[in-house]
């Protein structure tokens, strides 16, 4: 239960099968979490929209609703962070939930093991957002902004829509700008105990984000390989030195 005085975080559980949302929403309640349930997907947007939650656990398969599709929604309308509930492992194939889901849990859903997914997921959030110390939640470097409260990122004029994981990278590298991350530290605070998580799935997301920022790998302008170690984000020196050679 929530300490004395502190509110609980608030779940919305989005489940339409009685005989697994009960139960989920009771070990939710029991661990200390403020737990709404709503069977509709259609229903659940509109609620996701007007109210704030912390976390919402996501049926992939509703009768009223595509999960991918509302994911994707949810995701771009509250910003709010997203576990899918899968039928299966070949469902919840991270490629597949990449756009909106920080995470997912493969049916039949244990109550014990479901609280602990959610733990691990606001954990990740709240040290990603904060940093561990205040003043911190605007991060610039050179052309590129990210709100870490807001949990947007701008570059140049245009706003960038990142998935969940891209933007823990992006967050973990930034902060440390101008050395080294290595691949073992950025694996712990992206996909935390996660076994599921890879050398290659790290490859995968860091290729992906240098796309999205417009990074040549050859002669990168933001994210750095340091061969051996990890990655480096530019340092500040770095960027202001090609802006000013650009003029």
């Amino acid at each position: 239960m929530p300490k004395s005085g502190l509110s609980a975080q608030r779940i919305l559980l989005v489940e339409s099968e009685r005989t697994l949302a009960e139960p989920l929403a009771r070990a939710l309640v029991r661990a200390g979490y403020a737990t709404t349930t709503i069977a509709s997907g259609v229903g659940a947007l509109a609620l996701a929209t007007r109210t704030h939650f912390d976390l919402v656990l996501l049926d992939s398969t509703l009768p009223d609703a595509d999960g991918r599709e509302l994911c994707d929604a949810l995701h771009e309308r509250t910003g709010t962070p997203i576990v899918m509930l899968a039928d299966s492992v070949g469902e919840a194939d991270r490629s597949a939930w990449s756009d909106g889901a920080e995470d997912y849990i493969v049916k039949p859903v244990r109550g014990a093991d479901a609280v602990a997914r959610v733990r691990g997921v606001l954990r990740r959030v709240v040290a990603t957002s904060n940093g561990g110390a205040s003043g911190r939640d605007i991060l610039r470097a050179g052309p590129l902004t990210l709100d870490t409260l807001l949990r947007r990122v701008r570059l140049d004029d245009r706003e960038l829509r990142l998935p969940p994981k891209e933007l823990a990278l992006l967050t973990r590298l930034m902060r440390e700008a101008g050395h080294a991350v290595s691949r073992e530290a950025l694996m712990h605070d992206v996909w935390g105990e996660d076994a599921a998580a890879s050398s290659r799935t790290l490859n995968v997301h860091v290729g992906t984000l240098r796309s999205r920022l417009g990074d040549d790998p050859d002669a990168p302008r933001f994210i750095h390989t340091v061969r051996g170690v990890g990655f480096r984000f530019s340092s500040p020196e770095e960027l202001r030195v090609e802006g000013n050679g650009a003029r």
